[in-house]
């Protein structure tokens, strides 16, 4: 499996050409629910006083997700905002605060992230959650902040995320550990 990112790291990585051109930055990270999958990104200019541009960036045109940059071929990439925005379950909502349930009808969270594979791929391989855990002692709720994999029939609304039930028997707390989860999770069956 490749390196995993989280999708909210990306916000303000500066997209550049293979020639060394900054030409954008990352404001928001589009996801496709249905098809598991990036569609692509929202863009801002670069600089502190700049907003947001009338391009956006299809994930079909990236050339790579690295450390410190969204790599592209050339300027000539970026597309019109429809072009990413209104593809599918693109444009009906935010996953990002959605409650997660399993397909067994338990909440277990809230999404806090999604989970992206780098590289080329731009699928979503999982999602961070603000898990839902019972009352320890007293009236508050302890909420822990956890790694889950996504599966194979995923629903996403803007309001809720269903999962598999099994998913959650393969969370981590840490993204270095997660990549394992995920390659454990995908040997039960459920492939992405």
């Amino acid at each position: 499996m490749s390196e995993l990112t989280a999708a909210r790291s990306l916000g303000g990585r500066p997209v550049v050409t293979l020639g060394g051109d900054a030409v954008a930055q990352i404001k928001d990270t589009v996801f496709d629910g249905p098809a598991g999958r990036v569609t692509g990104f929202t863009l801002s200019g670069r600089g502190l006083l700049s907003g947001p541009l009338k391009q956006s960036l299809p994930w079909s045109a990236v050339h790579s997700v690295g450390h410190d940059a969204v790599m592209i071929r050339s300027r000539e990439v970026l597309a019109e905002p429809a072009a990413v925005v209104a593809r599918g379950e693109a444009a009906h909502g935010r996953v990002v605060g959605a409650k997660v349930l399993t397909d067994a009808g338990t909440e277990v969270g809230t999404v806090l992230d999604l989970v992206v594979e780098a590289g080329t791929s731009g699928r979503v391989v999982g999602f961070r959650i603000a898990a839902r855990e019972t009352p320890r002692s007293g009236p508050g709720r302890r909420r822990r902040k956890v790694f889950v994999p996504r599966g194979e029939t995923l629903a996403a609304s803007g309001q809720a995320l269903v999962i598999p039930a099994d998913a959650t028997r393969f969370v981590a707390d840490d993204l270095a550990g997660f990549a394992a989860q995920v390659d454990a999770f995908h040997a039960t069956g459920e492939t992405p």
